[in-house]
């Protein structure tokens, strides 16, 4: 394992929709509160600007009622193939610095398979906790587009 390798995820998952439907799901703010936190937990306001130096922002409500702001800014918006942004937390308690996420949309038949990089975090620790909500969001993503 290289030395940054434990400083990242990456997580992939086929969803049973086209490209542009799973695109759409993750970049429209009505959407995206509908599947982008962990099981349990609740995002009470999402706004997206999606343009290439666009910022969005995340406010969840975790299952116990704390509050947690993923923040960052778009890089590239090339629909419905590939996103990538910066991503932090507002929360001190929280905050891992600027790190990046690169999402790839590859149509796999009549469902895409979506593929999420995560990079740049400052400890293996951090990278594995982002790893694990990836897997949830991804799964109540499926979910939502399977319905």
């Amino acid at each position: 394992m290289t030395p940054s390798a434990d400083r990242e995820c990456r997580v992939a998952r086929v969803i049973p929709a086209p490209p542009e439907a799973v695109f759409q799901a993750w970049t429209e703010p009505d959407r995206i509160r509908q599947w982008s936190c962990p099981p349990g937990a609740t995002i009470r306001d999402s706004q997206v600007d999606l343009v290439p130096g666009g910022p969005y922002r995340l406010l969840i409500e975790a299952e116990e009622g704390t509050l947690h702001t993923a923040f960052g800014v778009y890089r590239e918006v090339d629909p419905p193939h590939r996103l990538v942004y910066t991503w932090d937390w507002k929360e001190p308690e929280s905050a891992v610095g600027e790190t990046l996420v690169t999402v790839e949309f590859l149509a796999d038949g009549a469902a895409t398979e979506v593929v999420v990089e995560h990079e740049g975090f400052p400890a293996a620790e951090a990278a594995e906790g982002h790893r694990l909500g990836w897997t949830w969001s991804l799964e109540r993503l499926e979910a939502l587009l399977r319905a």
